[in-house]
């Protein structure tokens, strides 16, 4: 007869030492552990192994266990486990894995019945939960808290798009920021993350703000509104607009770089970036000189933006160079992830607009950032509700690898 297995299963408070209570008696009993899983959720202990003995130490290791139950005042359960429930278990090894980030605004039930409902209505299992925010101090229960968590979850669904789009849906309906990567190496060795820079990294369009210098800003805004809603050709609508231009003071680049600000959590976020060793590159459809100005003020690795042509002092309204549009800024990215001799999937890239999305299908992980409704509906991820730090969660930072940085 095959040796049995158990599955023994402590509950109860936490004590220090209990696991290794636990863990001596079946090493007094040569208990082969098969399996072995804890969590502490307030302080409330669930442990568990997986074990295989032979019938005749079945009885005593019974009594040995109820017996630490006894002293520590915890509730411990040993039950046999046939071969059909077993094999389940193998089986479930092999299912793929998701990794499920919630960002609330504080309606935090709302956003997990919605995700656990949907979840649940595609077959996938959720494994874990982590909390990715910190605690609320008791000062500030009553207000109003973002409340990040990660849900890891597991299961076989014939189209992870359509599961993505039931989250879209709920995120817009409740008012939460998701994102749902396939829990694999890549995801966990992210190295390289790219911004594109006007709406996503700074809060303006800078072609806009020259033209308000110019006195055509209301003939480029039309245009800029018409591109990054995808309406025309990149290209084209960028040569229109530039023509625009043509004979405004390129000391206006200067007066608009100093007018510009970072978006929210900007800065927060290359911080932890530079420290982690991770590199930056803003790959842009804007200019080269206010990339260039954020280079030096935020340490960024790699700038590739547009380049205008100025002579005697005025802009010419042409273009030097390849223009980078959608198809040019997916290259770039590639190009990086080359020269960092790493695979594309361990990228990420941010931006908001329509001509961002062939680099967001590239990247690794691709954000839609505060974006327009095309681009929010075409992204896998996106970020509505937040400033750019919040980035870092779908990353899988916690506040508390954060401390300090």
């Amino acid at each position: 007869m095959a040796s049995p297995i158990l599955l023994i299963k402590v509950a109860g408070s936490d004590k220090p030492g209990l696991m290794a209570m636990v863990t001596s008696t079946l090493c007094e009993f040569q208990v082969a552990v098969l399996d072995v899983g804890q969590a502490i959720v307030h302080d409330q202990l669930a442990l568990g192994y997986l074990v295989r003995t032979d019938g005749e130490r079945l009885a005593p290791l019974r009594d040995a266990i109820a017996h630490i139950a006894v002293e520590v005042g915890s509730v411990i359960q040993v039950e046999r486990v046939d071969e059909a429930r077993y094999a389940g278990w193998v089986s479930s090894t092999g299912q793929p894995r998701f990794i499920l980030t919630l960002l609330s605004d504080g309606r935090l039930a709302q956003a997990l019945k919605a995700v656990s409902t949907i979840t649940h209505a595609h077959g996938l299992n959720i494994d874990t939960v982590r909390r990715l925010s910190n605690r609320i101090p008791l000062e500030r229960i009553e207000q109003q808290n973002p409340s990040f968590v990660e849900l890891r979850v597991r299961g076989r669904v014939d189209d992870v798009g359509s599961v993505q789009t039931d989250l879209l849906e709920a995120a817009s309906r409740d008012g939460f920021d998701f994102s749902m990567q396939e829990d694999n190496v890549y995801r966990r060795n992210r190295r390289v993350v790219a911004f594109d820079m006007d709406s996503t990294l700074i809060d303006a369009e800078v072609i806009d703000e020259l033209a308000k210098l110019h006195g055509v800003g209301k003939q480029v805004a039309e245009v800029t509104e018409q591109a990054m809603r995808g309406e025309i050709d990149f290209k084209e609508s960028f040569r229109a607009r530039v023509g625009l231009l043509k004979g405004l003071s390129a000391d206006a680049f200067e007066q608009v770089a100093n007018s510009v600000r970072l978006n929210p959590g900007a800065e927060r976020l290359f911080s932890v970036l530079r420290h982690f060793g991770y590199k930056t590159a803003v790959i842009s459809g804007g200019f080269q000189y206010v990339g260039d100005r954020l280079q030096q003020r935020l340490g960024i690795d790699y700038v590739f933006a547009n380049d205008l042509v100025v002579r005697d002092g005025r802009i010419t309204g042409a273009v030097r160079g390849e223009i980078v549009d959608a198809a040019r800024k997916a290259e770039r990215l590639r190009e990086i992830a080359s020269l960092e001799r790493i695979d594309l999937q361990q990228t990420i890239a941010i931006g908001d607009g329509a001509n961002d999305l062939p680099m967001l299908r590239a990247a690794g992980l691709g954000v839609a950032y505060h974006a327009k409704p095309l681009v929010r509906e075409s992204a896998s991820h996106a970020i509505s509700n937040f400033g750019l730090d919040a980035v870092l969660y779908l990353m899988g930072f916690s506040d508390y690898d954060l401390i300090g940085v």
